[in-house]
């Protein structure tokens, strides 16, 4: 079981360090950074690749049984998008898994994505003002893009363009941070 001071990361493969040794990714350098500001939380992560938000759906009553955390980091949506799923989908999913975390009283942190233009600038655009909308309507901290900070810069990503590579991983923390500690704190 674990403690009352679990931060649960819920992702995808960008939080499942994909295609990186598991101790080069952001949520191990989180479980790092933790320790070294004595903030004494254990990371949980039970982040999937390929995860899409149906997905985690189906998986989080468990997840929040099994690690119940204090604070939940929702990083879900991105192979949404990629797959060119409706939108409305994606939200709903979305707003399910806030509510189950809430229920469960856990604190959420919602990480937001945005998505290559490959299905219109619409389409990208509605993506990308979702997770503001939802943090807004549910008062939740946002981070508003994780890839903020490395999408554009080649030597940070790996080959695919999609994932973070090891020398962009702590970039990849430092976005998610100011949002996360105040949260820390409370």
């Amino acid at each position: 079981m674990a403690s009352d001071r679990t931060i649960l990361v819920f992702g995808d493969s960008l939080s499942a360090a994909y295609g990186l040794r598991p101790e080069q990714g952001w949520v191990a350098l989180l479980q790092k950074r933790l320790a070294s500001k004595g903030y004494g939380y254990e990371i949980v992560n039970a982040s999937v690749s390929g995860e899409t938000t149906s997905g985690g759906l189906q998986r989080l009553p468990r997840a929040l049984s099994l690690h119940p955390p204090e604070i939940l980091i929702l990083e879900l949506g991105a192979n949404d998008g990629l797959r060119g799923l409706p939108i409305a989908t994606t939200r709903e999913n979305l707003e399910k898994m806030i509510a189950l975390a809430k229920q469960s009283h856990a604190r959420v942190l919602l990480v937001g994505m945005r998505i290559p233009p490959n299905y219109g600038p619409r389409y990208t655009s509605d993506f990308a003002q979702m997770y503001p909308e939802i943090a807004s309507q549910e008062g939740l901290p946002l981070v508003p893009f994780l890839l903020q900070s490395v999408a554009l810069d080649p030597s940070r990503m790996q080959g695919d363009g999609l994932h973070p590579n090891a020398g962009g991983e702590p970039a990849v923390l430092d976005t998610l941070w100011p949002q996360l500690e105040p949260m820390l704190k409370q």
